[in-house]
């Protein structure tokens, strides 16, 4: 797969983030806390992961949706995608 790096700076970012916030989901477990707080966590990892790979189809995807729309960049697809989840 070749991404342009200056892309996928940020979905590095998120998915670093999204890394140390299952690192405390783990913890949380291994902790014994209260459910509420470990689901509240795992969801935003979730949404974490969601998000980059959601960045992801829209850095590759941009090239060729262009050539239909030059007005479209990556943020509005990365909204259209998002409005699918």
């Amino acid at each position: 797969m070749d991404l342009n790096p200056d892309d996928m700076k940020p979905v590095l970012n998120r998915l670093k983030r999204a890394q140390g916030q299952l690192a405390a989901v783990i913890r949380m477990i291994d902790e014994g806390k209260d459910c509420t707080s470990v689901v509240t966590q795992l969801a935003a990892v979730s949404s974490a992961l969601d998000r980059a790979g959601f960045a992801i189809i829209a850095s590759t995807l941009e090239q060729c949706v262009r050539q239909d729309d030059p007005e479209l960049d990556k943020a509005k697809l990365e909204k259209l995608f998002l409005s699918l989840a």
